[in-house]
Protein backbone atom coordinates (compact mmCIF):
# COMPACT_ATOMS: atom_id res chain seq x y z
CA UNK A 1 0.00 0.00 0.00
CA UNK A 2 2.67 1.76 0.91
CA UNK A 3 4.54 1.57 -2.48
CA UNK A 4 1.63 2.42 -4.04
CA UNK A 5 0.58 5.79 -2.70
CA UNK A 6 4.86 6.59 -2.83
CA UNK A 7 5.30 5.28 -6.49
CA UNK A 8 2.26 4.23 -8.03
CA UNK A 9 -0.05 6.87 -7.91
CA UNK A 10 2.23 10.16 -8.61
CA UNK A 11 3.30 7.93 -11.56
CA UNK A 12 -0.81 7.12 -12.43
CA UNK A 13 -0.96 11.34 -12.03
CA UNK A 14 1.75 11.58 -14.53
CA UNK A 15 0.64 9.64 -17.44
CA UNK A 16 -3.51 11.18 -16.43
CA UNK A 17 -1.93 14.76 -17.06
CA UNK A 18 0.43 13.45 -19.80
CA UNK A 19 -3.17 11.58 -21.44
CA UNK A 20 -4.85 15.03 -21.03
CA UNK A 21 -2.21 17.13 -22.32
CA UNK A 22 -2.34 14.58 -25.68
CA UNK A 23 -6.00 14.72 -26.33
CA UNK A 24 -6.03 18.48 -25.63
CA UNK A 25 -3.32 19.00 -28.18
CA UNK A 26 -5.18 16.40 -30.81
CA UNK A 27 -8.41 18.89 -30.48
CA UNK A 28 -6.32 21.17 -32.58
CA UNK A 29 -7.67 24.05 -31.01
CA UNK A 30 -4.18 26.22 -31.49
CA UNK A 31 -1.89 25.08 -34.33
CA UNK A 32 0.63 22.39 -33.37
CA UNK A 33 3.65 25.29 -33.39
CA UNK A 34 1.49 27.49 -30.21
CA UNK A 35 0.23 24.18 -28.57
CA UNK A 36 3.03 21.02 -29.11
CA UNK A 37 1.92 17.59 -27.99
CA UNK A 38 4.06 15.44 -25.26
CA UNK A 39 5.53 13.65 -28.37
CA UNK A 40 6.55 17.55 -30.02
CA UNK A 41 7.96 17.87 -26.46
CA UNK A 42 10.26 14.88 -26.16
CA UNK A 43 11.74 15.37 -29.47
CA UNK A 44 12.77 18.87 -28.49
CA UNK A 45 14.25 17.56 -25.44
CA UNK A 46 16.02 15.29 -27.88
CA UNK A 47 16.95 17.70 -30.35
CA UNK A 48 18.64 19.64 -27.42
CA UNK A 49 20.56 16.35 -26.35
CA UNK A 50 21.63 15.66 -29.90
CA UNK A 51 22.96 18.98 -30.16
CA UNK A 52 24.57 19.43 -26.73
CA UNK A 53 23.24 22.77 -25.59
CA UNK A 54 20.71 20.43 -22.63
CA UNK A 55 23.38 20.46 -20.42
CA UNK A 56 24.77 24.01 -20.85
CA UNK A 57 21.74 25.25 -20.49
CA UNK A 58 21.02 23.57 -17.18
CA UNK A 59 24.67 24.24 -16.19
CA UNK A 60 24.49 27.76 -16.66
CA UNK A 61 21.79 28.60 -14.50
CA UNK A 62 22.55 26.23 -11.90
CA UNK A 63 25.91 28.49 -11.12
CA UNK A 64 24.16 31.78 -11.18
CA UNK A 65 21.73 30.44 -8.72
CA UNK A 66 24.73 29.21 -6.93
CA UNK A 67 26.30 32.04 -6.78
CA UNK A 68 22.83 34.29 -5.85
CA UNK A 69 21.97 31.72 -3.01
CA UNK A 70 25.30 31.03 -1.73
CA UNK A 71 25.75 35.21 -1.26
CA UNK A 72 22.50 35.50 0.53
CA UNK A 73 23.26 32.70 2.83
CA UNK A 74 26.70 34.18 3.27
CA UNK A 75 24.85 36.97 4.00
CA UNK A 76 22.06 36.61 5.67
CA UNK A 77 22.73 34.05 8.28
CA UNK A 78 25.25 35.54 10.03
CA UNK A 79 22.92 38.83 10.07
CA UNK A 80 19.94 36.79 11.12
CA UNK A 81 22.01 35.26 14.05
CA UNK A 82 23.13 38.46 14.83
CA UNK A 83 19.67 40.27 15.26
CA UNK A 84 17.85 37.32 16.53
CA UNK A 85 20.29 37.39 19.55
CA UNK A 86 20.28 41.84 20.15
CA UNK A 87 16.50 42.49 20.80
CA UNK A 88 17.72 46.52 19.89
CA UNK A 89 19.69 45.73 16.68
CA UNK A 90 16.72 44.07 15.13
CA UNK A 91 14.42 46.74 16.77
CA UNK A 92 16.46 49.67 14.86
CA UNK A 93 16.34 47.43 11.43
CA UNK A 94 12.88 45.94 11.43
CA UNK A 95 10.91 48.40 9.54
CA UNK A 96 13.68 48.93 6.83
CA UNK A 97 13.45 44.97 6.24
CA UNK A 98 9.63 45.11 6.83
CA UNK A 99 9.72 48.05 3.57
CA UNK A 100 12.13 46.01 1.47
CA UNK A 101 10.85 43.02 2.26
CA UNK A 102 7.49 42.87 -0.10
CA UNK A 103 9.48 44.71 -2.61
CA UNK A 104 9.68 42.21 -5.79
CA UNK A 105 12.68 41.53 -6.96
CA UNK A 106 11.22 41.85 -10.52
CA UNK A 107 10.55 45.66 -9.51
CA UNK A 108 14.43 45.84 -9.04
CA UNK A 109 15.12 45.39 -12.58
CA UNK A 110 15.33 49.00 -13.74
CA UNK A 111 17.70 49.76 -11.22
CA UNK A 112 20.28 46.04 -11.40
CA UNK A 113 20.25 46.73 -15.35
CA UNK A 114 21.49 50.68 -14.71
CA UNK A 115 23.99 49.80 -12.02
CA UNK A 116 25.40 45.95 -13.44
CA UNK A 117 24.49 46.20 -17.03
CA UNK A 118 23.93 43.35 -18.64
CA UNK A 119 25.17 39.56 -18.18
CA UNK A 120 25.61 37.40 -15.49
CA UNK A 121 25.96 40.06 -12.64
CA UNK A 122 22.45 41.16 -12.75
CA UNK A 123 20.80 37.48 -12.80
CA UNK A 124 22.67 37.12 -9.63
CA UNK A 125 22.20 40.32 -7.87
CA UNK A 126 18.19 39.45 -8.87
CA UNK A 127 18.62 35.65 -7.34
CA UNK A 128 20.10 37.14 -4.31
CA UNK A 129 17.35 39.58 -3.68
CA UNK A 130 14.77 37.02 -3.87
CA UNK A 131 16.60 34.53 -1.39
CA UNK A 132 17.72 37.15 1.04
CA UNK A 133 14.70 38.08 3.02
CA UNK A 134 13.05 34.05 3.68
CA UNK A 135 16.87 33.26 5.15
CA UNK A 136 17.05 36.41 7.28
CA UNK A 137 13.78 36.66 8.81
CA UNK A 138 13.49 32.78 9.47
CA UNK A 139 17.04 32.79 11.18
CA UNK A 140 16.07 35.77 13.19
CA UNK A 141 12.88 33.81 14.24
CA UNK A 142 14.60 30.63 14.47
CA UNK A 143 17.16 32.55 17.01
CA UNK A 144 14.36 34.31 18.81
CA UNK A 145 12.29 31.28 19.60
CA UNK A 146 15.16 29.32 20.97
CA UNK A 147 14.33 28.44 24.67
CA UNK A 148 15.95 30.75 27.13
CA UNK A 149 16.48 27.54 29.49
CA UNK A 150 19.06 26.02 26.81
CA UNK A 151 20.54 29.72 27.20
CA UNK A 152 20.59 29.57 30.88
CA UNK A 153 22.45 26.06 31.14
CA UNK A 154 24.85 27.10 28.87
CA UNK A 155 25.60 30.02 31.25
CA UNK A 156 25.72 27.98 34.24
CA UNK A 157 28.44 25.52 32.22
CA UNK A 158 30.32 28.30 31.55
CA UNK A 159 29.96 28.30 27.97
CA UNK A 160 31.67 31.37 25.95
CA UNK A 161 29.80 33.42 23.69
CA UNK A 162 31.14 31.40 20.40
CA UNK A 163 30.30 27.97 21.98
CA UNK A 164 26.48 29.51 22.55
CA UNK A 165 26.11 30.12 19.51
CA UNK A 166 27.71 27.02 18.12
CA UNK A 167 26.87 24.89 20.58
CA UNK A 168 23.54 25.61 21.56
CA UNK A 169 21.50 28.43 19.64
CA UNK A 170 22.34 26.71 15.88
CA UNK A 171 21.06 23.16 16.15
CA UNK A 172 18.30 24.73 18.49
CA UNK A 173 17.22 26.82 15.70
CA UNK A 174 18.27 24.91 12.83
CA UNK A 175 14.97 23.29 11.39
CA UNK A 176 13.04 26.64 11.50
CA UNK A 177 16.24 27.86 9.81
CA UNK A 178 16.07 25.60 7.25
CA UNK A 179 12.62 26.31 6.21
CA UNK A 180 13.41 29.46 5.48
CA UNK A 181 16.64 28.04 3.53
CA UNK A 182 13.63 25.99 1.57
CA UNK A 183 11.77 28.73 0.66
CA UNK A 184 14.50 30.79 -0.47
CA UNK A 185 15.35 28.50 -2.85
CA UNK A 186 11.86 28.35 -4.59
CA UNK A 187 11.76 32.02 -4.60
CA UNK A 188 15.54 32.05 -5.93
CA UNK A 189 14.88 30.07 -8.59
CA UNK A 190 11.67 31.15 -9.56
CA UNK A 191 13.45 34.90 -10.12
CA UNK A 192 16.64 33.00 -11.71
CA UNK A 193 14.41 32.85 -14.64
CA UNK A 194 13.00 36.29 -14.68
CA UNK A 195 16.59 37.34 -13.98
CA UNK A 196 18.06 35.86 -16.98
CA UNK A 197 15.54 37.52 -19.11
CA UNK A 198 17.24 40.90 -18.63
CA UNK A 199 19.63 40.83 -21.69
CA UNK A 200 22.17 37.27 -21.24
CA UNK A 201 22.17 34.91 -23.75
CA UNK A 202 22.34 31.62 -21.95
CA UNK A 203 20.32 29.29 -19.30
CA UNK A 204 16.90 28.03 -19.08
CA UNK A 205 15.50 31.78 -18.90
CA UNK A 206 17.27 32.52 -22.04
CA UNK A 207 16.10 29.31 -23.87
CA UNK A 208 12.59 30.35 -23.27
CA UNK A 209 13.08 33.77 -24.38
CA UNK A 210 14.91 32.32 -27.39
CA UNK A 211 12.52 29.47 -28.31
CA UNK A 212 9.60 32.15 -28.06
CA UNK A 213 10.79 34.42 -30.70
CA UNK A 214 11.34 31.87 -32.39
CA UNK A 215 7.86 30.20 -32.08
CA UNK A 216 9.84 26.95 -30.64
CA UNK A 217 6.41 26.85 -28.14
CA UNK A 218 7.99 22.88 -27.68
CA UNK A 219 11.26 24.33 -26.73
CA UNK A 220 9.53 26.99 -24.63
CA UNK A 221 7.88 23.62 -22.36
CA UNK A 222 10.85 22.29 -22.13
CA UNK A 223 12.60 24.88 -20.66
CA UNK A 224 9.91 25.22 -18.47
CA UNK A 225 10.10 21.43 -17.42
CA UNK A 226 13.45 21.38 -17.11
CA UNK A 227 13.12 24.29 -15.10
CA UNK A 228 10.97 22.53 -12.47
CA UNK A 229 13.36 19.44 -12.59
CA UNK A 230 16.45 21.13 -11.57
CA UNK A 231 14.09 23.33 -8.71
CA UNK A 232 13.52 19.69 -7.46
CA UNK A 233 16.63 18.27 -7.78
CA UNK A 234 18.31 21.86 -5.74
CA UNK A 235 15.53 21.26 -2.94
CA UNK A 236 16.40 17.12 -2.55
CA UNK A 237 19.90 18.07 -2.26
CA UNK A 238 18.90 20.62 0.39
CA UNK A 239 17.06 18.32 2.23
CA UNK A 240 20.04 15.63 1.79
CA UNK A 241 22.06 18.22 3.57
CA UNK A 242 19.70 19.15 6.03
CA UNK A 243 19.46 15.75 6.95
CA UNK A 244 23.37 15.02 6.98
CA UNK A 245 23.95 17.95 9.63
CA UNK A 246 20.83 16.34 12.24
CA UNK A 247 22.20 13.37 11.88
CA UNK A 248 25.42 14.92 13.29
CA UNK A 249 23.30 16.20 16.29
CA UNK A 250 21.78 13.42 17.07
CA UNK A 251 18.53 14.84 15.41
CA UNK A 252 17.92 12.54 13.08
Amino acid sequence: MRRFTSLLLPALTFLALLGTWHIAAGLRIYPEYLFPSPLSVALGILELFRSGDLWPYVRVSMLRFGAGYGAAVILAFPLGLLFGRCLLLWRAFDPLVQVLRPVSPIAWFPLVSLWFGIGNLPAVVIIFLAAFYPILLSTVAAVRNVPSLYLKVAANFGASRGKTIWGVIIPAAFPQITVGFHIAIGSAWVFLVAGEMLGVRSGLGYLIIDSRNNLRTDLVIVGIILIGLSGLVIDRAMGLVERSVKRQWGDA
